[in-house]
């Protein structure tokens, strides 16, 4: 083959386990054989309406085959895949569907009502329509010639300054953290793994689902996230890896059927997006589980440190070591290497690491010191064996429910209503999600507006997560000399429960 990209994959492993089931999604299978073939067929529909190498394709939708048959679709043609976060309001999609210059819009009967919304022309992948489309397409594998600098997919990230970049992930990026998984987390071809965290976010599609389509094993993709009914799938389908956050494990535990539950088949149970506490640790270990924690970032496909199982409980409260084929630093603010014990800025190189943000040179060349170390703008420390602890963070960042929310776009929406002066969004801790965003404002003089009035001010025009879950009003800001906001100062009086 001259596709060497992730777009042959289903052809690869349809050669080797063509019977074996790779998808299974509302009780219905998916073999590697006819997801080869859905794959090809639906390639050469996109190809009929004009994607080309290059071209971007988006996809909305929560989990179904078809965002997988659409990845690997446009990986056959040479096209950029751009999955769309469902949770996004429509500004916020028409952005992102603007700044990639996405071709077209695919997209599964659940979202068509926010597909119309847009203005990108868009095809419903799903039902009686499409699946006649689908028979009457060619099932002829277009062999064209993509490597693993050819970029893969854009996945959006909230940027510093209030708007989403397009980190760019190439083939080889995939591939490369795909093998990190695979060596470090020791996926076999018989795994069978759920995955109910959305597949628009780096980790449930690039740590779990990718390397387990690539070993062979069984995906079991849910469209959305129901602690009760994780259980019961875990078993009744013998589930033998899961991904999750914090948040999806602790519902999972307070469920009532938790104590009963039969989880034998369980053997890796990865988790990230932020800490695991360690009340959620233990919660697992008496059960006989112990968790995977992994640190990453969507820059990094998104493999950077892992705690291997082994060593939750000898190297708890770390970020365990760099993975595989990926290299760590930690440097000072002079960009030499931190000393021992004292917090550096958590760099990584390795070919894992996105080459960068679409269209924005000069923020592409700021990410990365000498080009090639991608600055993380988390601190952490590195103990005497090697193991990474997070200490801090360089950038406001608030991580809720595994979902990265950054302030400033927060702020700029807030800025929006006309009673705001002044305000600042920062995280406070919250049992459930780990921490939740808290909005202190500044009226105008004269103006009046209550903290619901603001909440609702931003419902549509932020995702839901997004959204401050309190709103504390101030007489002014705390700010330097410089007029720099500061933020210590604001935490330290407005941050209590």
């Amino acid at each position: 083959m001259q596709n060497q990209g992730i777009g042959s994959w289903p052809a690869r492993r349809s050669r080797k386990t063509p019977h074996r089931t790779a998808l299974l999604h509302d009780e219905r299978t998916t073999s590697y054989a006819r997801l080869h073939d859905r794959a090809t067929r639906l390639a050469y529909l996109l190809r009929e309406r004009g994607v080309e190498r290059g071209s971007r394709v988006a996809f909305l939708g929560p989990n179904h085959p078809a965002f997988l048959e659409t990845l690997f679709a446009a990986g056959l043609l040479g096209a950029v895949f751009v999955p769309l976060n469902t949770r996004l309001a429509p500004p916020e999609l028409r952005h992102q569907l603007a700044d990639s210059g996405s071709r077209l819009l695919l997209h599964v009967r659940q979202s068509a009502a926010t597909a119309a919304e847009l203005p990108t022309e868009s095809l419903e992948v799903e039902g009686e329509a499409y699946e006649a489309l689908l028979a009457a397409a060619p099932a002829t594998t277009p062999d064209l010639p993509v490597g693993p600098d050819d970029l893969c997919m854009i996945m959006y990230t909230s940027g510093t300054t209030g708007r989403a970049k397009g980190a760019m992930l190439t083939h080889g990026n995939v591939l490369w953290n795909s093998l990190n998984v695979l060596v470090d987390v020791d996926l076999t071809s018989e795994e069978t793994t759920l995955v109910s965290a959305p597949l628009f976010h780096t980790a449930a599609l690039n740590m779990t689902c990718l390397p387990t389509l690539l070993k062979g094993g069984t995906v079991v993709l849910e469209s959305s996230f129901d602690p009760d009914r994780t259980l019961e799938l875990i078993a009744r389908h013998r589930i033998s890896c899961l991904f999750g956050v914090p948040a999806m494990y602790d519902a999972i535990a307070a469920t009532p059927g938790w104590a009963e539950a039969d989880l034998s088949s369980l053997r890796n149970l990865l988790c990230g997006g932020a800490p695991v506490p360690a009340r959620t640790i233990r919660r697992y270990l008496d059960r006989g589980l112990a968790f995977v924690q992994g640190y990453g970032m969507t820059e990094t496909a998104p493999g950077v440190l892992l705690l291997d199982r082994a060593d939750a409980l000898t190297h708890a409260g770390t970020a365990g070591v760099p993975h595989f084929f990926t290299d760590v630093r930690l440097l000072d603010p002079t960009g030499a290497p931190a000393e021992r014990g004292v917090p550096g800025e958590v760099v990584v190189a390795g070919p894992n690491v996105s080459p960068g943000y679409w269209g924005l040179p000069d923020e592409t060349a700021a990410a990365f010191r000498d080009g090639r170390w991608f600055r993380s703008g988390d601190l952490a420390t590195v103990d005497a064996e090697g193991y990474v602890r997070l200490v801090d963070r360089l950038k406001d960042m608030i991580i809720s429910g595994g979902e990265n929310i950054y302030p400033a776009e927060v702020e700029d929406a807030l800025l929006e209503h006309p009673a705001v002066a002044e305000c600042a969004v920062f995280g406070v801790p919250n049992e459930k999600w780990g921490e939740v965003g808290r909005a202190v404002v500044v009226l105008r003089p004269g103006a009046a507006a209550s903290a619901e009035e603001l909440l609702d001010h931003l419902d549509g025009r932020l995702a839901r997560y997004k959204i401050p879950a309190s709103v504390v009003f101030t007489d002014s800001l705390p700010r330097s000399g410089a007029g720099k906001l500061l933020k210590g100062p604001l935490r330290a009086a407005h941050g209590h429960n």
